[in-house]
């Protein structure tokens, strides 16, 4: 009896009922964001008429300081025109041109109705107007002036002096020749020794300081000056000639009028 009654107590027992089935939801892949078009790179613009026509710069084609300032202008990318001033015809003290330069010298630069004269001071001109190569702080922009005026009373006079000799365009005794040479040697000992510190002379990178220093230099070999002999020096050179826009005096400077 005992028996019979736990059967039918088992089978008085709901039975549980099984959870339903979740149906899995289906998956729909989404469809890949479609790219956008790549923007294009904006056209490069040309120089303009009023560009061209700025800047028209004086001079003659084998002086230091007229390379100086058309290197400048090279180095800037900026156009400009070029009036051959034939200082073997004695141009450069007639009067039409003494209105533009009362020094009678080359280089003169025209910018619109600005005359600027000696290659230092349109170096500044143009490090002004165009922002370009100037020094980023107050303490470069001191320290690049500096080199600049130093590039041209302890540098420039000696080298292009002993150029001068070797070119047949000015005569002096032997011993000024020596002296020349050791105030151009111990000219370029003080850019080796500045080129220890830095790669650039005077800021933290190329300022018209380089460009003025790079103008002389160009032709020290000619004055019988070598480089060579100062390594730093060496290399400050070849980084300069590697700098976008470098021109050499022979492409920039034509023996007839160039027009933009």
């Amino acid at each position: 009896m005992a028996k019979k009654a736990a059967r039918a107590k088992v089978k008085a027992m709901p039975l549980k009922k099984s959870a339903p089935k979740v149906q899995a939801k289906k998956t729909i892949a989404k469809k890949p964001a479609a790219k956008k078009p790549a923007a294009k790179a904006p056209a490069l613009r040309g120089p303009t008429p009023a560009e061209k026509q700025r800047f028209t710069l004086y001079g003659f084609a084998t002086s230091g300081p007229t390379y100086t300032a058309a290197l400048m202008l090279s180095l800037c990318k900026h156009p400009f025109s070029y009036i051959h001033v034939n200082l073997r015809e004695g141009a450069h003290k007639q009067p039409d041109y003494l209105v533009k330069n009362r020094f009678a010298q080359v280089p003169a630069l025209r910018d619109g109705q600005l005359m600027a004269v000696q290659s230092a001071a349109i170096l500044i001109h143009l490090s002004e107007v165009l922002g370009k190569f100037e020094g980023k702080s107050p303490v470069e922009k001191q320290r690049v002036t500096e080199w600049l005026f130093w590039a041209w009373d302890k540098l420039a006079i000696p080298v292009f002096r002993l150029r001068a000799r070797a070119r047949g365009t000015r005569q002096f005794a032997d011993e000024v020749r020596v002296m020349y040479d050791t105030e151009a040697r111990a000219a370029v000992s003080v850019l080796e020794q500045e080129l220890t510190k830095s790669e650039w002379i005077g800021a933290k990178k190329t300022s018209i300081a380089d460009i003025a220093i790079y103008g002389v230099l160009r032709y020290a070999q000619e004055g019988g000056v070598d480089i060579m002999h100062y390594p730093h020096v060496v290399a400050w050179k070849k980084r300069f000639e590697e700098l976008p826009g470098f021109a050499t005096p022979e492409q920039l400077l034509p023996m007839e009028s160039r027009l933009t």
